[in-house]
């Protein structure tokens, strides 16, 4: 299982909605309150922020703990942005890639975030894999359920499907092929935010300075609402949508 955030609004440091909240990321990473499996998110961590004038998304990521990493305490103080993805993980198999397992995963101007579980992987997707070219095969980001959901949705991006469609379609299909999956995606290209909840706790909290859709609250602030289960979040920075999730056919 994991935790994650995107946000976007007004420039912030990194620091900011990572480290400093009461109960930041890196908190929710040995202490998360509201997490359905697992118990810490210590198999690696990842953030994916955006520069003015640059639509592709810097990142870093390791493998360790995200409380033991002084250099992202180094970043995270000094580093600003209008939009990021950030992640904790807790590896669904142990061992699998290292580095290249932790979210966020990225494509041109993507980032994107699992946050759960698909039941019977490998053998449960091995249908949907076949969906996938060679191609995009062998650019998978690594030997994960994660990086495969996220091989599904990218397929449809590039397809043209927006990106609520994308993450809508895919959940359905990777339900389908096992119910018992836990399916919270996030995506962003640094202006929007689409999320789906499904199988797994999710937020989001609307201010006038930014939006931000997270796995749990980093903090006390009222205005924090929680997602009902099986829905479609939309975001931007002035504006959420939340659209119901139908259910896969029996």
């Amino acid at each position: 299982m994991c935790r994650h955030l995107a946000f976007v609004g007004e420039p912030v440091t990194l620091g900011e909605l990572l480290l400093r909240p009461p109960h930041s990321l890196e908190r929710q990473a040995w202490q998360p309150r509201s997490q359905v499996s697992g118990v810490v998110n210590a198999d690696g961590f990842g953030v994916g922020w955006y520069a003015d004038g640059d639509p592709v998304p810097a990142r870093y990521r390791r493998a360790a703990p995200i409380w033991g990493d002084l250099t992202l305490a180094d970043l995270a103080r000094v580093v600003r942005t209008g939009a990021l993805l950030a992640a904790v993980r807790g590896a669904t198999r142990p061992g699998a890639d290292g580095e290249a397992a932790a979210a966020p995963f990225a494509a041109g101007p993507w980032l994107f975030s699992h946050n759960g579980a698909v039941a019977g992987y490998p053998d449960s997707l091995t249908g949907l894999a076949g969906s996938l070219s060679a191609a995009e095969l062998v650019s998978l980001q690594a030997r994960t359920d994660s990086a495969l959901v996220w091989g599904l949705v990218l397929h449809r991006l590039r397809a043209g499907d927006a990106p609520g469609p994308a993450l809508a379609d895919t959940v359905r299909e990777v339900a389908e092929a096992d119910p018992d999956s836990r399916l919270n995606l996030l995506l962003t290209d640094g202006t929007e935010i689409t999320a789906t909840s499904w199988g797994n706790s999710l937020w989001y909290l609307g201010r006038p300075d930014r939006t931000v859709v997270a796995s749990e609250p980093y903090d006390d602030d009222p205005l924090w609402r929680e997602v009902p289960d099986r829905t479609l979040l939309s975001a931007t920075r002035t504006d959420v949508t939340l659209t119901p999730l139908k259910e896969p056919s029996p």
